[in-house]
């Protein structure tokens, strides 16, 4: 077998993580190629991923969508949730990460897209509004305008009364980015509720439970007043990252 960096780093993250299975390679080079929109080394564990995929439904025939679903971190949890139940609807930028998962689960339909194409792609399919949105997407490293624009898509797409779940790292709370996403959540939910931090998870993360999606104006209150001015964050208040760069 070949002994290359990304082989070495699989094994030793593997050992760590007790990740056994055919995804961690393919995670490891996406993210060497593009860590930023990527976010992480190491796909999300297990105990993330039930916290994550907590609000989906247990009875009925709910629309499910995943946003950022990467090498299916998630998705086996949400695919063991619904048992065959309703629709699973994955999306991803990266088509090597979709295609692997048309091929590892029957029940979920992979698409090749970023989120603000969301409620197009629900209606192409025939469906309303999801009941349940559970995020992958590396939110602390979108510019203020690409969270607004993104966020204001999971609204459009979601139910009056569904829930959107998503997840921050522990390490980058404090972040500008990070700070500004956890007041845009409060601004379009009418519940925003913090679950405990997932220790198990490397590296260490949080989960923010967000239902009944409130009217989005509400963020744009000050947009375009005279005088106001919207903080700089890390990556700088004219430069796109390269997150978004890469259509999310």
């Amino acid at each position: 077998m070949t002994d290359d960096p990304t082989h070495r780093a699989a094994r030793f993250v593997g050992q760590k993580e007790g990740i056994v299975n055919n995804t961690l390679i393919p995670f490891i080079r996406e993210f060497a190629k593009a860590p930023t929109v990527v976010a992480s080394v190491i796909p999300s564990g297990k105990a993330l991923a039930r916290q994550v995929t907590s609000p989906i439904p247990s009875i009925g025939q709910p629309v499910v969508v995943e946003l950022g679903s990467g090498t299916g971190a998630f998705s086996r949890t949400i695919q063991e949730r619904l048992d065959g139940r309703g629709r699973h609807i994955a999306l991803d930028v990266n088509e090597r990460f979709t295609a692997l998962l048309s091929e590892r689960f029957a029940g979920l339909e992979a698409v090749t897209a970023g989120a603000r194409d969301l409620s197009a792609l629900l209606a192409e399919r025939g469906l309303g509004q999801a009941d349940a949105i559970v995020s992958g997407l590396p939110w602390a490293s979108f510019r203020h305008e690409r969270q607004r624009e993104l966020l204001d898509a999971v609204v459009d797409a979601l139910s009056p009364q569904g829930a959107f779940t998503t997840f921050a790292y522990v390490h980058a709370r404090r972040f500008i980015p990070a700070r500004r996403f956890r007041r845009s959540l409060a601004d379009r939910f009418d519940e925003v509720v913090l679950g405990r931090t997932v220790w198990a998870n490397l590296p260490p993360a949080l989960v923010y439970h967000c239902r009944r999606p409130q009217p989005r104006q509400r963020d744009h209150r000050t947009a375009g007043v005279p005088g106001h001015a919207v903080a700089a964050d890390r990556f700088g208040a004219a430069d796109a990252s390269a997150a978004d760069q890469h259509c999310w």
